[in-house]
């Protein structure tokens, strides 16, 4: 096997555990050999991998062997890849002259008042719509900022720790922001889920104190 750089696909950050224990944390490809070797001398417990951003559970082909499993992520990763293409994307019945921006047709309903104050907009609904959008993300950044790592923290919980002692109070601690509240309600878990609920409830909670020993992140995908 080689280490190479791969598609971001590839390289999105994860973690894999086998029951409440730590298998390894990574690249995808790094921690899917990992979770490979578990699997193959016979798990004691449900082998999951969460997307370290979102908590999204990572579905992973695990038949053959390590290459044949590399083999199939690599692929997806380039299907992924492909499918973002501007050339791909781009449909034949484009009229001339028009940018290629990248956007994307999907419907919007709206009352009629809002329809007549897009349609009087410098560059019509469209522009304007984008406007709108923008200074909206430029406002709440740090609002969605928190929402999201919130709503992932808690994602992992449930799939983790939602029969573990304390877990509606270390919701509740969660989402009202408080950090030491959390922290007091999921001592009792599991090490290595406890420490991964933390860093993840950090993001977005002042007050969730990360133990200090580090979590490896592989820098290379692992390809054959």
């Amino acid at each position: 096997m080689k280490l190479t750089d791969e598609t971001s696909e590839s390289a999105r950050l994860c973690t894999a555990f086998e029951g409440s224990r730590l298998i390894a944390s990574g690249q995808l490809a790094y921690v899917a050999v990992k979770a490979k070797k578990v699997i193959d001398r016979g798990e004691r417990g449900p082998v999951l991998i969460f997307d370290d951003r979102t908590s999204q559970p990572i579905e992973v082909d695990f038949r053959g062997n390590e290459n044949d499993v590399l083999e199939r992520l690599k692929a997806a990763a380039g299907q992924c890849a492909g499918e973002t293409e501007p050339d791909q994307q781009e449909s034949t019945g484009r009229k001339p002259g028009r940018p290629r921006l990248g956007v994307v047709a999907r419907e919007v309903t709206l009352l009629p008042r809002h329809w007549e104050w897009l349609a009087i907009q410098p560059g019509g609904a469209s522009v304007a719509l984008r406007k709108l959008v923008e200074q909206a993300r430029r406002t709440n950044q740090d609002k969605d900022r928190l929402r999201l790592a919130r709503e992932a923290a808690y994602r992992f919980m449930s799939a983790m720790a939602g029969n573990e002692p304390g877990f509606e109070e270390a919701a509740r601690a969660l989402f009202a922001g408080n950090g030491e509240a959390f922290a007091e309600n999921v001592e009792r878990w599991p090490a290595d889920v406890r420490k991964q609920a933390m860093r993840l409830a950090a993001r977005g909670v002042e007050g969730v104190g990360v133990d200090q020993e580090p979590q490896p992140h592989h820098a290379a995908s692992v390809w054959p």
